[in-house]
């Protein structure tokens, strides 16, 4: 028995060697650590004096038990076990969450810690004499390391996540990176390690469990049919194990657009009415090709494709509304065509040329324009103005007749007038049905040799609409007047005058045409030719 206890007693002893060799056993005093050269510990031949042991400590959080929580112990190796040292503690948490046994040196931890929010304490230890009060170890540093549990989930802290894919995208474009953070240790276990997963849209969508990069898993994604996701990401720690914690975030997913449909006319003729007598500009509708796009995709101009609308009408882009404005080009007439056909085209101006095979991106519809009859006044045919007539022609002389017709299709009959305030002596008149000027008055060249005068023409049934044509009359001369002095003449002669003395030069005018040039023959009156005094020469 007594070489089995001494036995024992050996291998203790060596296991006791053994530990401290291998650094279980800490000693350590402020300032140096223990063993380092120039320690006053260390004594010739290597032996270690007294000091303090201890092992390192730890505390596992979120304790929960009723009773406080044993950290350690720390020890002087000078302590017999009598209760004559006294060992206190200070530093952080000393008092309140870390209390200490006086005498044997236990430390107990007496609050519920929590690692993420803090994940070691740094304490000191003091060993003193109980009687005198003495340090009997200097004051030591240690560290009481708070152990993680996995208690703390992953979290996602920059949402909300808002991402954006193009519409058609290839399989596994990348949309945007979600990113979850775990609180625990990441140095411990696997209580941080993270993978991503997709908890809803995986139809659609696909996360890389390492990066958290979200990608496209189908190419047909189509903004026209649905321009929204919401897909659920979870992040699970434990690197996804069993019993590993899990926190999710829900992503955003816009779908953008890319110009993939064509413009397309929900009618394919359109009608549209206009009076004739709309001015060249004059709007007559507007036509919408429909485009599913949004944006610039659905930015479209308008044009006119056949001959005949390209001269009648014109086609602008409301650049607003998207809408083709069709305008009048050319004077209207409805006795002419009734009703006219244009072919507009509609195309996009932005083109992608990934989708050219998808079709061509125009279209054309039909607008047919009816043209409105609108009472119109008569019209004069032909619209010479320029009337003759001979100055000694009788009162009701037919000086010429003026026509005007109705355009309109009913061909009312046309009154005739003269307006007045151009013939207020009246001498001219004109038949109301045949339109038959004629002399009201004697004419007299000489007092008035042209006359301007406005006729009326006027529908029979309203004279409302009312033509108005300006003639001129031009009044033909007759030889109605005789010469006459140019001024009158009283000559004198001397008494004693020499027979074929020049007397008196005499002049005539005549206020018939030609203003100038007439031929003049002169004699003596009758009544002179007995008088053997003078004579009269007529030069040729």
């Amino acid at each position: 028995m007594a070489k089995a206890l001494q036995g024992c007693l050996c291998t203790m002893l060596l296991l006791l060697c053994a530990m401290q060799e291998l650094g279980c056993w800490a000693m350590h005093t402020a300032g140096q650590g223990p063993g380092e050269p120039g320690d006053p510990a260390l004594l010739a031949g290597g032996r270690v004096k007294r000091g303090w042991v201890w092992n390192q400590f730890f505390v596992v959080e979120e304790y929960t038990g009723t009773e406080p929580l044993y950290v350690g112990k720390i020890h002087s190796d000078s302590d017999e076990g009598d209760g004559s040292i006294k060992y206190t503690i200070s530093g952080e948490g000393a008092g309140t969450i870390f209390l200490i046994d006086e005498i044997t040196g236990d430390i107990h931890a007496t609050e519920r810690l929590d690692r993420e929010q803090k994940t070691f304490y740094t304490l000191r230890a003091q060993a003193r004499d109980r009687q005198t009060d003495q340090l009997l170890e200097p004051e030591s540093e240690f560290i009481i390391k708070v152990q993680d549990i996995n208690d703390s989930e992953p979290r996602f802290l920059e949402g909300p996540y808002i991402g954006s894919v193009a519409e058609l995208s290839p399989v596994g474009t990348s949309v945007m990176q979600v990113m979850a953070s775990d609180a625990d240790d990441p140095t411990y276990g696997s209580s941080a390690r993270v993978v991503y997963s997709v908890l809803e849209g995986e139809q659609h969508f696909t996360v890389d469990s390492k990066t958290g990069v979200i990608r496209t898993a189908v190419a047909d994604l189509d903004r026209e049919t649905q321009d929204r996701y919401e897909v659920v990401i979870r992040a699970t720690d434990m690197a996804g194990q069993l019993g590993g914690l899990s926190g999710s975030t829900t992503v955003t997913i816009v779908v953008t657009d890319v110009n993939d449909n064509p413009p397309r006319f929900p009618q394919k003729m359109y009608q549209f009415s206009i009076v004739e007598t709309a001015p060249v500009g004059t709007a007559i509708g507007r036509v919408k090709a429909e485009d599913s796009d949004v944006g610039e995709n659905t930015d479209m101009t308008y044009q006119v494709k056949d001959e005949e609308g390209v001269e009648m009408f014109k086609v602008t882009t409301d650049s607003n509304t998207q809408e083709a404005v069709i305008t009048v080009q050319k004077p209207l007439d409805y006795e002419s065509k009734k009703v006219h056909t244009v072919v507009v085209e509609a195309l996009n101006k932005f083109v992608d040329p990934r989708f050219v095979d998808l079709g061509t991106f125009r279209d054309q519809t039909i607008v047919r324009v009816s043209v409105l009859d609108v009472d119109e006044p008569p019209e004069f045919r032909p619209p010479s103005n320029l009337l003759e007539v001979q100055e000694d022609a009788h009162v009701g002389s037919v000086v010429g007749v003026v026509t005007a017709l109705d355009p309109d299709t009913a061909n009312h009959p046309v009154r005739y007038a003269i307006d007045r305030s151009t013939d207020a002596e009246r001498i001219f008149d004109i038949d109301a049905k045949t339109g038959a000027i004629v002399t009201g008055k004697v004419l007299d060249r000489e007092t008035a040799g042209w006359h301007n005068i406005t006729v009326l023409a006027m529908e029979a049934d309203n004279h409302s609409q009312v033509s108005r044509a300006s003639l001129r009359i031009r009044i033909l001369d007759v030889n109605d007047n005789p010469p006459e002095l140019a001024t009158p003449y009283e000559a004198a002669v001397c008494e004693d005058a020499k027979p074929g003395q020049l007397i008196q030069t005499i002049s005539v005018v005549d206020r018939d045409e030609p203003q100038s040039g007439h031929r003049f023959y002169f004699t003596l009156a009758p009544e002179a030719t007995n008088n053997h005094h003078f004579s009269l020469l007529d030069i040729q």
